[in-house]
């Protein structure tokens, strides 16, 4: 059975992890920590940025760090994750969703502004496969109605808008480093990053659990209490040790995903002429991180036959979001506003096809054989 994902592994978390866990500070913010946070801080040009737990948590300490309060609204894609969504849930603000544009499967910029009420607190947009939002549109809305831009770029990092890093252009932004992603922490982890320096020092005192002690530890304070609401959101050293591993050959992570990214685009081109598949659309400004390849069918009958053809030869590929608006919890959670004309019929289309780091050719050319035959 070929696989839809393997983790990433280099072969150096071993030892890291190995000398974290030697270490007299394992609990978080060790040494390896401070590694990647000074490594993704230079890469990124950031105000500042903490390891978190999961992408999750980075999302849950946005919403604490914007004070999303109940009643509040924020606008979003509903076709995202759900901790898209319930990381502003959990503050008690409804969630409006708007549709997404056909070719990127990104927000669709030119619907939020009638999106938008009195009580709307933010903007989140979602940078789906790694191709980056129109964040330029976005930006400007934002700042013409004083909101706040969260980016969710958990699907981003190495991607770029403009000549600028995905998660550098938002108020605050989010990284996943889940085991699905193109660099991982152990299986889980994630990033919050701030651009704006108002929320900088609070970021330190939420993620320590409400307290100061990060300005304890730099001899700021001759002791350390309950300052602020806040949780648990410092990971171990350990996962930071993991995912130094990988950040010391970020780079070339990137370009053997983008090599395979590109293999499965020549090769399922010829398809295009058929009609029977379009493949991702990158526009001109964006530069992306082939976190995915999805190829998308004429609709959900055909996806389902594929599936079952490729799981025949034993190929594992997969869909992706159901609509969070249509999910159990939606109504009761969130609205659309305006029309579903896309996200529904756009995200029964899709399916996404096996890639990781280190991917063999002979696999990536077994799965294009197995889609040919099953279109011929």
């Amino acid at each position: 059975m070929i696989p839809f994902n393997k983790p990433p592994y280099t072969g150096n978390e071993d030892k890291y992890v190995l000398a974290a866990m030697r270490s007299a500070k394992i609990s978080g913010d060790g040494e390896f920590s401070k590694r990647c946070h000074r490594w993704f801080e230079h890469m990124l040009s950031c105000k500042k940025v903490l390891l978190t737990p999961s992408c999750t948590h980075a999302l849950e300490m946005a919403a604490i760090l914007i004070d999303v309060q109940p009643g509040d609204e924020v606008i979003m894609p509903s076709y995202t994750f759900v901790s898209t969504a319930n990381a502003f849930v959990l503050r008690g603000a409804k969630i409006v969703f708007v549709d997404i544009r056909p070719d990127t499967l990104n927000i669709d910029e030119s619907l939020i502004e009638a999106a938008i009420t009195s009580r709307t607190k933010a903007i989140i947009p979602v940078h789906y496969a790694g191709v980056a939002c129109e964040m330029d549109s976005i930006m400007d809305i934002a700042a013409r109605h004083q909101l706040f831009v969260i980016e969710d770029a958990a699907q981003g990092m190495m991607s770029t808008y403009k000549g600028r890093p995905l998660g550098s252009i938002g108020h605050l932004a989010a990284y996943s480093f889940h085991e699905t992603k193109n660099y991982t922490s152990g299986g889980e982890g994630g990033l919050l990053i701030i651009n704006d320096e108002q929320f900088v020092a609070r970021a330190e005192i939420i993620r320590e659990k409400g307290t100061n002690r990060s300005q304890f530890f730099r001899g700021m304070v001759d002791k350390y209490s309950w300052v602020d609401v806040g949780s648990s959101y410092l990971p171990s050293d350990i996962q930071a040790a993991y995912l130094w591993g990988q950040l010391e050959i970020a780079q070339e992570i990137n370009q053997d995903r983008l090599q395979s990214w590109n293999y499965y685009y020549s090769a399922l081109k010829p398809l295009i002429k058929h009609g029977e598949v379009e493949l991702p659309f990158i526009p001109k400004d964006c530069v992306h991180n082939a976190h995915m390849f999805y190829l998308k069918v004429r609709n959900l009958e055909k996806r389902t036959s594929l599936l079952r053809h490729l799981k025949e030869n034993n190929i594992f590929a997969v869909f992706h979001y159901v609509p969070l608006h249509t999910a159990t919890a939606g109504p009761q959670f969130s609205r659309f506003h305006g029309i579903d004309n896309y996200t529904t019929m756009e995200s029964e289309r899709l399916i996404r096809l096996p890639l990781w780091y280190g991917i063999e050719e002979a696999v990536k050319q077994r799965v294009v054989d197995a889609i040919n035959e099953f279109f011929q």
